[in-house]
């Protein structure tokens, strides 16, 4: 049996993920704060009012116990689309915010939603599942995780926008969390793919902060490890680092993902791959 792999510790990077967006925003002239991102149709203040979106509506809900609007339903498709609209009804009057006064708003939001964050158990239950995984209930550690990579694939959408791709957030400080959290959705995903019992597959994400994970099909499904054991594998994925937080939230179409990622063995067990999603809308 594979060893189960331990909670991700995410809630002492919040801090640092927020000083570097406020010294990136406070760095952007007023052009770039119009530049369009990977976000379909946001632009890079939108993506910002997006990001103060999730402090405030975050401390309203979970520090405050006010939730305001409620999906009509409660299923995962409803969830999105309430997600989606929500958004967009918050940037398109957002609109109103002076870039200055959107920056002000998130330095004093962020430092009150991380002391919020870690006051938390992280072994309680969390008020809302990480679905993208397949939880129904998650712990308070996954749902701070599962933030954490809002916060960081958001920033870096920024910074792709605005050309500073290749920055801080790729350190692996950070981008060791990012990709760990985003690949717990293995097993979830890969539920309906039929495997031996004992089949693994590797997937390995290149670069200074990348690292292998092992999937492996056991008598009650697949279970995801980082230790792997002497049986040959049944199939590799090769994941170049530059594009994988891009490939798991919904921004590398399958016809440019496929120049960076590698599959050996069979190939059945490794195309699930270009479909993960660790993003809800």
């Amino acid at each position: 049996m594979p060893h189960p792999l331990p909670p991700i510790q995410t809630i002492h990077l919040f801090p640092v993920l927020d000083q570097h967006l406020f010294e990136l925003l406070a760095s952007l002239n007023p052009a770039q704060w119009e530049l369009p991102t990977l976000a379909p149709q946001w632009r890079v203040r939108d993506v910002a009012l997006h990001l103060l979106d999730g402090n405030l509506r975050a401390l309203s809900m979970l520090r405050d116990g006010y939730f305001g609007q409620q999906p009509a339903g409660f299923s995962y498709g409803e969830i999105v689309a309430f997600l989606n609209e929500l958004n967009a009804d918050w940037v398109r009057a957002g609109q109103r915010l002076s870039p200055g006064v959107i920056r002000w708003l998130l330095e004093v939001s962020g430092p009150e939603y991380n002391r919020y964050l870690a006051s938390l158990d992280p072994l309680a239950p969390a008020t809302f599942s990480v679905a993208w995984a397949g939880e129904a209930e998650s712990l308070n550690w996954f749902h701070i995780a599962r933030d954490y990579t809002e916060k960081w694939h958001h920033q870096q959408q920024i910074r792709q926008a605005v050309g500073q791709e290749q920055g801080p957030l790729l350190s692996p400080e950070l981008y060791l969390p990012f990709l760990a959290t985003c690949l717990r959705a293995l097993p979830h995903h890969y539920r309906a793919v039929a495997a031996e019992p004992g089949q693994v597959i590797a997937f390995t994400i290149t670069g200074e902060a990348g690292a292998t994970w092992y999937l492996v099909q056991t008598d009650t499904g697949w279970q995801l490890s980082q230790q792997h054991s002497a049986s040959a594998l049944a199939a590799s994925v090769t994941i170049d680092g530059a594009v994988a937080w891009r490939l798991f939230t919904k921004s590398l179409p399958r016809e440019l993902a496929s120049a960076h990622i590698q599959l050996e063995g069979d190939a059945r067990l490794g195309e699930p791959v270009f479909d993960l999603l660790t993003v809800m809308a």
